[in-house]
């Protein structure tokens, strides 16, 4: 898509009441009428090209909804974790948008625009801080990848944190036209204590999608500026472990502090990854 046509497919997003488009979704995603359900599923598989044989179900009748379906579960060992101690594990199925360095504190989005650690992070705090030149990397995640976020490293959730924003659109055409997209948008924010140190996954939220799910009870309530603190050892997850899932397509930035990781070599902007691949290895402490 070029410039001129990106300006217009934002501007028209800008105009769309993007919430009330996404609560509509949202009922037809979460209808149980077995006709209108299985129909959903079946166009989606053929538009999206849809991969059922590494489902843990390829039964359309499993499924309770088109929400069941999106965010199915896998066959176990359909996404091997990268093993040893010093690697860390790709949290998501999706496209690499963006990775690299954070920058005296600003991440880059696309096309020369970016983001504050700060604003992704919804506060200007010590925690913040942390991540001032760190590393970043930014994953995709299109309407027929696998809908779940697991974990890249073993950690304990300190506090997660729901932040209400704006629902543009993730895909190239409009991070490249939107200025600090990812911190506009509506997204969830967990830290980790790790052994790497403090380790941010960010679940962004978008167009059409009907809701960012944690694997811990917080019942976010949409709109409304939400931080859970957790006590130590509360909440602990291994590598691999499931921690969230989208009820739709978008994006998970990991932020890491600096000097802990370095990234795998070839892995790079337009780089497709499976959820469980070595993305990153422990830099020598």
């Amino acid at each position: 898509m070029n410039q001129y046509w990106a300006e217009w497919f934002v501007a028209l997003q800008r105009l769309t009441p993007q919430h009330g488009v996404s609560r509509l979704g949202a009922k037809l995603a979460e209808s149980r009428h077995p006709g209108l359900k299985n129909a959903l599923i079946r166009q989606f598989i053929r538009h999206y090209r849809v991969n059922l044989a590494e489902a843990a179900s390829s039964e359309l009748d499993d499924y309770a909804s088109f929400n069941d379906f999106f965010t199915r579960a896998l066959k176990p060992g359909a996404r091997p974790i990268a093993s040893g101690d010093s690697q860390v594990a790709c949290p998501a199925d999706g496209t690499v948008s963006q990775l690299g360095k954070i920058s005296t504190g600003n991440i880059f989005q696309a096309k020369g625009k970016s983001f504050s650690v700060e604003a992704l992070l919804g506060a200007r705090d010590a925690d913040s801080k942390h991540f001032h030149n760190g590393q970043f990397i930014t994953i995709y995640l299109s309407p027929s990848d696998y809908h779940r976020t697991h974990m890249p490293v073993a950690g304990e959730l300190d506090y997660c944190r729901y932040i209400p924003g704006k629902l543009f659109s993730v895909n190239a055409a409009t991070t490249g036209t939107v200025d600090g997209l990812f911190a506009k948008n509506e997204r969830l924010v967990s830290l980790f204590d790790t052994p790497l140190g403090r380790c941010a996954v960010v679940l962004v939220g978008a167009m059409m999608v009907a809701g960012i799910e944690s694997v811990w009870e917080c019942n976010y309530q949409a709109g409304t500026l939400q931080q859970n603190q957790f006590e130590r050892g509360q909440i602990s997850l291994g590598k691999g472990d499931e921690m969230g899932r989208f009820r739709f397509g978008s994006t998970v930035i990991l932020l890491f502090e600096q000097d802990t990781i370095r990234w795998t070599e070839g892995l790079a902007p337009g780089s497709t990854t499976q959820m469980g691949q070595a993305i990153a290895e422990r830099l020598s402490m």
